[in-house]
């Protein structure tokens, strides 16, 4: 009786495992994100320049030693 009841379950389980057949996979539509661009992105290399010419004027001593 034991053997006849899990053979039962059994079947019942495998029917309805396969109950909603195949189904199509659902592709979700592609993302494409435009590029984004500042307004201040072409100063910025330009002033970076300043920033260490100036750093170099400052740094370098223009005095010579006496001899």
């Amino acid at each position: 009786m034991k053997k006849i009841a899990l053979a039962a379950a059994l079947s019942l389980a495998a029917t309805t495992a396969f109950a909603g057949g195949v189904a199509e996979p659902v592709m979700e539509p592609e993302v494409v994100e435009a590029a984004t661009s500042s307004s201040s992105g072409g100063i910025i290399v330009p002033l970076l320049l300043l920033l260490v010419i100036a750093a170099a004027i400052a740094s370098s001593s223009g005095s010579e030693t006496p001899s």
